[in-house]
C-alpha cells in the first residue's frame, strides 16, 4: 500500500495550493482518506476527510470555506484544494487512509492512530 503525497510548497498569504494524495494497493472506494497537519510545537490535527463510498466530507472549523476536499475514483487520488492561505496554515501536511468498516460512521470518527496507512508528509509554508 502506498500513499504518495505531492503539491506542498511556499506560498504568500492569500495564495492557493492543491495537495494530492495518490493511493495504491487498497480498494479505494472502501476507504476514508483524511488530511492531517502538524505545525512545530503543536499537536497533529485532522483538518478534512472524505468517505469515498458516499463522498461525505468533514472540515475542521478553521479551514471551512477555504479548503475543499475531493476524490477522483478513476485516479485513486484525493485532493485538498487550499485557498486564502494564512501563515497559521504553515505545517507538515499528511494524508492517511482507513478502511470504512462501520457503515454509519462519519469520516471524522477516526483518530490519527486509527488510520491504517499514512503518507510521508509534505511541507506547506505560508509567508506573511
Amino acid at each position: 500500500v502506498q500513499l504518495v503525497e505531492s503539491g506542498g510548497g511556499l506560498v504568500q498569504t492569500g495564495g492557493s495550493l492543491r495537495l494530492s494524495c495518490a493511493v495504491s494497493g487498497i480498494t479505494f472506494d472502501a476507504y476514508i482518506v483524511g488530511w492531517f497537519r502538524q505545525a512545530p510545537g503543536n499537536e497533529r490535527e485532522e483538518i478534512s476527510c472524505i468517505k469515498n463510498e458516499d463522498l461525505t466530507t468533514y472540515y475542521t472549523n478553521n479551514v471551512k470555506g477555504r479548503f475543499s476536499i475531493s476524490s477522483d475514483h478513476a485516479k485513486n487520488t484525493v485532493y485538498l484544494q487550499m485557498n486564502n492561505l494564512k501563515p497559521e496554515d504553515t505545517a507538515v501536511y499528511y494524508c492517511a487512509a482507513v478502511a470504512a468498516l462501520i457503515a454509519e460512521a462519519s469520516c471524522d470518527s477516526y483518530s490519527w492512530s486509527e488510520y491504517d496507512y499514512r503518507s510521508q508528509g509534505t511541507q506547506v509554508t505560508v509567508s506573511s
